[in-house]
């Protein structure tokens, strides 16, 4: 900006900016808009498993609102603007961990109830800062204080069976002599499939078994039962007692769960307190050295000791949920890892506002128009 004397009148006279710095403060304002639309208020996110189906679909594109739980303040706050772990395209990371700041969550307008479908950091894996660690999304089924157990697939919250998704699926074994193609398994709105490995020979009763093992809702699995290509349909489930093939939460021999039949099991709760028995310390152990900020957490099978002293009781700091995926069967999940830290909770997946089959027929059927704008439920 100039300033100019003239008849004894100022006059100013602004120097207009070059179209490279227009464009420079365009994308600057733009970049500082979106992150904070993306930290304060809602995310966009995409389907990448089938672990959720068929309720969310792989392809299936969502907002996440930060609202409903409350945003969570940066924790880590030295990050190039819109990425999560890397450098698009790049395996450079995009952030240094160099400052960890406090987290705090603002006020939101609901909490994390059991039925949610809930984005959230993985809490494993600990090579990450908690905001940075990578997202999941499951459904809710036990909130904080609550009692879960899973009977012959069914899972119930404080004794009551718990309301199962309307789009559940199960996986089933379908017994044929017939090659079932890939067309035919879409027809039927099945993309989670594979042939029978005998693997499962413990699961299925058949002796002379061979088809395909298929994940689905039970009313597919009724319609294919009545095709003539189909000789046999059978569940699969693990009977309780039964070890599991893959290891589950709290992978102590003390508990002989498997993801049919688990627990009970307490959902832990801020505020409340249990007693450091040898079975308590197998579910709680990690909890108490991972996520509650103790210091010098020791853990035996039988001892709890924080910071040098033995303990034989702990008051939780925060509230915890267990998580699960629709797709029951092909879902890593709660039953697998244990549950989720309040200060993991990223959002609530509100609605699909975009849904690409990764395997579409034509090019016409790549959008799945029917999905787009979706409330999810």
């Amino acid at each position: 900006m100039a300033v100019v004397n003239q008849d004894s009148k100022t006059k100013i006279v602004r120097k207009q900016k070059s179209p490279g710095r227009e464009w420079l403060d365009s994308i600057v304002f733009a970049v500082v808009a979106a992150t904070l639309i993306r930290w304060l208020f809602m995310e966009a996110f995409t389907i990448p498993t089938p672990s959720m189906e068929k309720s969310l679909l792989v392809g299936d594109f969502l907002f996440v609102s930060k609202l409903h739980y409350g945003t969570r303040t940066p924790k880590t706050p030295l990050q190039v603007p819109l990425t999560h772990q890397k450098i698009w395209g790049t395996e450079i990371p995009s952030y240094l961990d160099w400052i960890q700041l406090p987290q705090f969550r603002l006020p939101g307008f609901s909490s994390v109830k059991a039925g949610d479908v809930v984005v959230f950091n993985y809490p494993p894996e600990d090579q990450y800062p908690t905001d940075l660690k990578t997202n999941y999304i499951k459904r809710c089924i036990g909130a904080p204080g609550d009692v879960l157990e899973i009977r012959d697939r069914q899972v119930y919250s404080n004794g009551k069976p718990f309301q199962n998704p309307p789009k559940m699926q199960d996986e089933y074994f379908i017994k044929t002599s017939s090659i079932i193609s890939e067309k035919v398994f879409k027809r039927y709105d099945i993309t989670d499939f594979e042939q029978y490995s005998e693997t499962y020979n413990d699961t299925i009763s058949s002796n002379d078994a061979s088809g395909y093992l298929v994940k689905t809702t039970p009313e597919t699995a009724a319609l294919l039962k009545q095709q003539d290509f189909v000789q046999e349909i059978q569940l699969i489930s693990s009977p309780k007692g039964q070890p599991s093939f893959f290891p589950i939460y709290p992978q102590s021999p003390l508990f002989k769960w498997n993801i049919d039949n688990y627990g009970p099991i307490t959902v832990p709760k801020e505020g409340a307190t249990v007693q450091l028995d040898e079975k308590n310390i197998a579910l709680y152990g990690p909890v108490i050295k991972k996520y509650e900020g103790n210091d010098k957490v020791e853990l035996t099978d039988k001892t709890v000791t924080i910071d040098g002293k033995a303990i034989t009781s702990y008051t939780f700091k925060q509230n915890y949920y267990f998580m699960m995926g629709d797709n029951r069967h092909n879902s890593a999940d709660s039953r697998f890892w244990g549950f989720v830290p309040a200060d993991h909770i990223v959002g609530k997946a509100v609605f699909i506002w975009m849904s690409i089959d990764p395997n579409p027929e034509s090019a016409l059927s790549k959008i799945r128009w029917n999905r787009l704008f979706r409330i999810i439920e």
